[in-house]
């Protein structure tokens, strides 16, 4: 049997319960000539050497092999690694291991505090470490780790999801509560997921009715903005292969679109939209315009967009060729007059739904935005 000493995460009991798929009970310790910190810029902390100082934490004992083979797989999705020490526990110290970051990048920042974390992050982790641990069994650490960044969107898009409220003027008064799951399967879990469920459901008539099988496919929420010059009365598009239409059959997979970019864990959708502006176009927004909060289709696919107009100095002499190596893209960027671009909404070439939309925003408020007001 184990014991290991938790600093960070791990002493949030719901998260441990998640990541060991059983209860476990923790007991107070402390490791002294150590601290506590954020690692800098992160989400998570990490533990350094500090002279006179205590860092505290707590043991888990008589942990089983499956329970550390569990632990190692998800903190080893972190690239961190089991280290001996001896913390001091209620009968003085005792051997034990910890998790420590190996060759990490990262640099400590300010005094790390368990509540503060949980309460901030606690819901995002607990629905990515259920994701995670999903994985277990079926793919390596490695393979789980490549892939967090998009697990902690999803998570993240979710979190925003039960938070979001619309107004009902005359929408019904139908909440979550209207529906029950009484199947739900996830056959696949990789950059985008699948989910196969089945539910009941009160409809208007106050009986309840079965939904039969469904499949749903979750993507991570994501910003789209459609950078304007409103001096120059000229549009930013961007043109990219899009997999979608070329797995549809459509003889012209290239569409022209907005700038777009899924909304990564801790980011506002405010700050997506300038940082894909920078990677996709090259382009930095003065200001936002929010066009509409929506679901692109909610049939079947779990995302919400939020779209934007970003004011922008376009020059000619911009970059023609945007977009992240490591992430496959070859984008294209083209100015285009405002006048042509309608022209193109009425012609059919437009074929982007985000793209639409803030087209047809953007003639409904153009004269007010080149007059600056």
């Amino acid at each position: 049997m184990t014991t290991l000493f938790f600093y960070g995460t791990l002493r949030f009991q719901p998260l441990l319960e998640c990541v060991l798929g059983r209860p476990l009970d923790l007991i107070p310790a402390s490791l002294p000539g150590h601290r506590v910190v954020w690692a800098k810029g992160e989400s998570f902390p990490m533990m350094i050497p500090a002279g006179g100082e205590v860092a505290e934490g707590c043991l888990a004992r008589d942990l089983s092999a499956e329970d550390v083979a569990r632990l190692d797989f998800y903190e080893g999705a972190f690239a961190y690694d089991l280290v001996d020490i001896h913390p001091e526990g209620p009968d003085g110290p005792e051997p034990a291991q910890v998790y420590l970051p190996g060759n990490s990048p990262w640099h400590p920042g300010a005094p790390w505090a368990l509540n503060d974390w949980a309460g901030t992050w606690g819901p995002l982790t607990l629905i990515a470490a259920a994701e995670v641990m999903r994985a277990y069994g079926r793919e390596t650490a490695q393979e789980v780790a490549r892939r967090f960044p998009i697990i902690r969107a999803r998570a993240q898009a979710r979190v925003a999801a039960e938070t979001r409220h619309r107004p009902t003027a005359i929408s019904s008064p139908r909440t979550r509560a209207d529906v029950e799951v009484t199947r739900l399967e996830r056959p696949y879990e990789k950059f985008f997921a699948v989910e196969e469920l089945e539910a009941r459901f009160r409809r208007f008539d106050g009986s309840w009715a079965e939904t039969g099988p469904r499949a749903v496919f979750r993507v991570a929420d994501a910003v789209t903005v459609l950078p304007y010059d409103p001096k120059r009365d000229l549009v930013m598009l961007v043109e990219q292969l899009r997999i979608g239409p070329f797995a549809h059959g459509d003889p012209q997979p290239w569409l022209l679109e907005p700038v777009a970019g899924i909304v990564d864990a801790g980011e506002t959708h405010e700050s997506t939209a300038y940082r894909e502006a920078l990677e996709e176009a090259h382009v930095d927004l003065s200001t936002l315009y929010k066009v509409a909060g929506y679901y692109p289709s909610p049939g079947g696919i779990s995302q919400h967009l939020v779209s934007y107009i970003g004011l922008a100095s376009l020059a000619d002499n911009r970059r023609l060729l945007g977009g992240l190596d490591h992430e496959g893209e070859d984008i294209r960027n083209l100015l285009v007059p405002f006048d042509q671009l309608y022209a193109m909404l009425e012609t059919g070439e437009l074929a982007n739904a985000p793209l639409i939309l803030s087209v047809q925003w953007l003639a409904l408020n153009r004269d007010r935005l080149r007059a600056g007001l």
